[in-house]
């Protein structure tokens, strides 16, 4: 059962913002101290990912643990309301799929965390974009190999 009343519920999902959370902040913030130029929820490509380099076709997404259905199969389901929430979990991890393909079908690199590995292992998660980088920039220079 929930702890809070309806309209505390209601007033807390509200407050919980799809753009700039502090995990996408930290991540993004890291990169730009670390002389790094990208775009921020960029509308121009698919999916509008957290934060793009157009320039080297990476995409990044950082993903609410429970919004994108982390452990989804094995996670015990949400309590109240959860026809709603089990169809709107189920939608976002069916787009994330979608996304994930049309990206990869362009020739994008697609790189997801979630926000916990971001709070947790902020330097793995910029040392696997620093990799991706580095390899779009050696593809760029040597095209054939």
């Amino acid at each position: 059962m929930d702890c809070f009343t309806p309209e505390q519920r209601s007033k807390n999902m509200r407050a919980i913002k799809s753009t700039a959370t502090k995990a996408e902040l930290t991540l993004a913030k890291a990169l730009w101290n670390l002389g790094y130029r990208y775009r921020k929820n960029n509308k121009t490509v698919f999916g509008k990912p957290d934060l793009t380099f157009k320039k080297h076709k990476i995409a990044i997404f950082v993903d609410s643990e429970f919004f994108h259905g982390k452990d989804w199969e094995t996670r015990k389901k949400p309590g109240t309301n959860p026809e709603y929430w089990i169809k709107k979990i189920n939608r976002n991890i069916q787009r994330d799929i979608e996304v994930n393909a049309y990206l990869e079908s362009h020739k994008w690199k697609i790189l997801r965390f979630w926000s916990k590995d971001i709070q947790k292992n902020l330097d793995n998660c910029i040392l696997e974009i620093q990799n991706a980088i580095n390899e779009r920039q050696i593809k760029n220079i040597n095209p054939h190999s």
